[in-house]
């Protein structure tokens, strides 16, 4: 049995590279530094985002502190309870007008990372700020093998009007790695997977995907030999952990392909095509890729990660739950009984498919607890009630207990209009960045402790 194992091993074979989880053998000393000092494990942050507000009377707990009852929205969390907490009051002063007028859909989300206000143009001369993920990835992205991921699901734009005179580059990026460089977001499960995956050398990465395709080979078909070695040396429960991981994997892959499989007879969403590969059902696709996320975080290949699960003003439907309008025109819904309920069963499926995350996270052991203990996952929108258009009182959830740095389970009420940023320049601290100042933040937002 090895003394110890570094985080960095990976198993190899032709054109492929699987990291491992973390395992008992692998010595703290070896951890890479953004590790707390009393935690065995690294630590994550994530931002997941959702378009067009809320429905505020089914979000907001009526208690504050501990033990409140959980509005319904927030209903399927209910297992999930005491490991987040609900931030209520927290504000985005850069998605508001301030003299331009109409746009605060695609404000709302450039501003949403960034804490600025983007110059109103739908041309070329973008401007915004950097975003809070890839900030904090200057500081520790050089650690992992992706210094921050970009996801969503639906495709970013660069270019094009978007909303009232802002590009579409606003409303559909909320990462930005300079005022003019927006991330573009990566939507299918296939090139994730193969992004997460595949070898270093490119050559090799495509004569290894040729030949799975041919033969119908997993990528741990080529790394099988590497995995049994490995396994021998280590003792019974590091084997239960890789063992787990590695059907994991391969359940990842055989779902994947069955998406691959159904390039060439998909109906698509109407107004909404979808990249090749893609799940023709929202909820699948949005499974495959919280799937990965779990993956990209339990092999440490990245600690910094965004998600968007529409773009800005999205008026997709949502057949799968019987709401058949468009949900940017539910949310204009002028107090109208029908449409709130409609704008409140969009969100109830939007938090299921977080709780979804949630649930593999808790289930993913590491260190002294689970995957979820070690992040810190931010949830939800840059409007809060999608009629007036606001941006105060922001739906704001954290999930995660950020290595034992946070307490959980509470309902935090702050004086409305306290900065978003002010919860950023906490979270970029965590993460062993030295910061005091982000965006339109006052100071450090406090109480989480």
């Amino acid at each position: 049995m090895p003394h110890s194992l570094s985080r960095r091993t990976v198993l190899r074979g032709l054109g492929t590279a699987v990291a491992l989880p973390l395992l008992d053998v692998m010595s703290p000393s070896r951890l890479l530094s953004a590790a707390s000092p009393n935690q065995s494990a690294p630590l994550r942050m994530g931002f997941f985002y959702v378009p067009n507000g809320m429905h505020m009377p089914d979000w907001t707990p009526k208690k504050d502190g501990f033990k409140f009852d959980l509005p319904p929205t927030l209903a399927k969390l209910a297992d999930h309870q005491d490991s987040i907490n609900i931030l209520s009051g927290l504000t985005l002063d850069g998605a508001r007008a301030h003299g331009d007028g109409g746009g605060d859909h695609a404000r709302s989300v450039a501003a949403f990372l960034t804490g600025s206000h983007p110059r109103k143009t739908n041309g070329a001369d973008i401007q915004n700020g950097i975003s809070i993920d890839q900030m904090t990835a200057k500081y520790v992205g050089d650690r992992t093998r992706f210094a921050s991921l970009e996801l969503g699901l639906e495709a970013s734009a660069q270019a094009g009007n978007c909303d009232s005179g802002y590009s579409c580059a606003y409303a559909s990026n909320m990462s930005w790695r300079g005022p003019t460089n927006p991330m573009s977001k990566e939507v299918d499960p296939g090139s994730l997977f193969d992004r997460l995956f595949a070898g270093q050398a490119v050559k090799e990465t495509r004569q290894a995907r040729s030949v799975r395709e041919k033969y119908r080979k997993s990528i741990l078909d080529f790394v099988l030999e590497d995995a049994n070695q490995l396994h021998k040396t280590l003792p019974a429960v590091d084997q239960r952990k890789l063992d787990e991981y590695l059907y994991s994997v391969r359940d990842v892959e055989k779902r994947v392909g069955g998406a691959e499989k159904l390039r060439l007879n998909e109906d698509g969403v109407p107004d909404y095509p979808r990249p090749s590969g893609v799940p023709k059902e929202l909820s699948k696709h949005a499974e495959l890729m919280m799937d990965m996320v779990t993956l990209a975080y339990q092999t440490d290949s990245t600690r910094i990660l965004s998600f968007m699960f529409t773009n800005a003003g999205s008026n997709r439907s949502y057949p799968e739950i019987g709401v058949s309008e468009g949900h940017h025109e539910l949310s204009h819904h002028g107090k109208s009984e029908h449409k709130q309920e409609h704008i409140a069963k969009i969100n109830r499926y939007h938090i299921e498919r977080f709780a979804y995350l949630l649930d593999r996270m808790k289930r993913t052991p590491e260190g002294n607890g689970s995957l979820l203990d070690n992040c810190m996952l931010v949830y939800g929108s840059g409007i809060s009630d999608g009629d007036r258009h606001n941006h105060d009182d922001l739906p704001i959830l954290m999930a995660g207990a950020a290595g034992n740095r946070i307490k959980t389970g509470r309902h935090l009420k702050y004086k409305n209009g306290t900065p978003l940023c002010n919860l950023y320049v906490w979270m970029m601290q965590q993460m062993g960045a030295k910061a005091d100042q982000f965006g339109d933040s006052s100071g450090v937002l406090d109480q989480l402790v």
